[in-house]
């Protein structure tokens, strides 16, 4: 008796199934890549000691005008948002090694950084100023520059390298947190600290018998968002975002939820806002 072999019309079935499973699985399989790079995390980097701009809020959530800005651009882009904090002198580093995406942190676009990380357009103009100790004999920048004049810095921030450029003269203490910058003024440690026009209004009017606010601009600054420079595509169409977020108001709408005050206060000083 012989041994029975299958035909090859007899394989032709299994071969068939083994086909449509097969380109099956395959189309399953590249829908499942698609998707899931659609909905691939957008890590946005942020310091979230910077309030109203990036801070966290009574309820132990990351809040702020850049957080606000960072959950509508995820929408727009159709990624869900995932938010790190970090520290300010930390975020080019993170942004460089791929731990995060973007950076929407208040951070100025300025040629020095320009050589590592690339840049969306600007969303916001805005001065540098200096809170000023109340008794201090510091009238306006000319007075910033002379010997027994003690200027605090936050480590990391154009108000720094503004100090190191301009104030030859002068005694720079250079601080990790704005807090510890601020605390220094207040007790009298320092003659001014130099930082945004924005936070130095605020902190003046919570002091204001103890400080005086310079907002007479040592320089304008646009700030930006961060990108790797080799992200083109992704900075293109965070540009896109921008110009929509705009037209439809959204900064305007920003301003006027976190900025109140400061809004009436600079237009009661005469002081350009921000947005």
């Amino acid at each position: 008796m012989k041994n029975h072999h299958p035909s090859a019309f007899s394989l032709q079935p299994f071969f068939f199934a083994f086909f449509v499973f097969f380109c099956g699985y395959s189309l399953l399989s590249s829908v499942g890549c698609h998707r899931s790079a659609q909905e691939k995390p957008l890590r946005v980097g942020m310091d979230l000691s910077y309030p109203p701009f990036e801070m966290i809020n009574d309820h132990g959530e990351p809040d702020g005008i850049s957080v606000a800005i960072a959950r509508a651009l995820s929408e727009y882009l159709h990624r869900p948002l995932q938010i790190e904090n970090i520290p300010f002198v930390g975020l080019l580093p993170s942004l460089q090694t791929g731990k995060i995406d973007l950076i929407i942190s208040s951070m100025t676009d300025t040629p020095e950084r320009r050589k590592s990380i690339a840049f969306s357009d600007p969303y916001l103009t805005i001065g540098l100023g200096a809170l000023v100790r109340q008794d201090a004999a510091i009238n306006d920048i000319n007075d910033l520059n002379r010997p027994g004049i003690t200027v605090a810095v936050r480590q990391g921030t154009t108000g720094q390298l503004w100090a190191q450029k301009n104030l030859p003269l002068a005694t720079l203490l250079v601080f990790d947190q704005e807090a510890a910058a601020v605390l220094e003024v207040l007790q009298k440690k320092v003659g001014a600290f130099l930082y945004d026009e924005m936070s130095v209004w605020k902190h003046h009017h919570e002091h204001p018998l103890e400080t005086r606010a310079l907002l007479s601009s040592l320089q304008q600054e646009s700030w930006a968002i961060g990108l790797r420079l080799s992200d083109v595509e992704l900075r293109d169409r965070v540009n896109q975002f921008l110009k929509t977020f705009r037209e439809e108001k959204g900064f305007e709408r920003l301003g006027d939820r976190y900025l109140e005050e400061q809004k009436k206060g600079f237009a009661q000083e005469g002081v350009p806002f921000v947005f």
